[in-house]
């Protein structure tokens, strides 16, 4: 697998994705090498998920199809993952409701 292929897999990718959204500026794409195989990380405006995502995961599927036919071409298995943006550094919204707990006198 020469890094050529896998440049120009990324750049396939992220090419289709900046099609589909309101922010392709927002757009990246990272790639994780394995052996056998090379996952592909898709991260977009949050905004614009359901727009890669489509009705029912079908725009998903065709990049997904797009990208079986490079692996078949390739002889190279890409696997492609749409990640949503959430916020880890701080406690999700019901965690910072929750009212302190204090254990009860028995």
């Amino acid at each position: 697998m020469t890094q050529l292929n896998m440049v120009a897999v990324d750049e396939l990718i992220r090419e289709i994705a900046r099609a589909l959204v309101d922010e392709p500026a927002a757009v990246d794409v990272q790639s994780v090498d394995r052996d056998e195989n090379t996952i592909l990380k898709l991260r977009v405006a949050p905004g614009d998920v359901g727009k890669v995502i489509g009705k029912q995961g079908r725009t998903a599927r065709s990049v997904r199809t797009i990208l079986g036919a490079v692996s078949m071409k390739l002889h190279h298995r890409y696997t492609l993952d749409i990640l949503e943006e959430d916020d880890k550094a701080s406690p999700s919204s019901s965690d910072q409701n929750a009212a302190p707990q204090t254990p009860s006198p028995a």
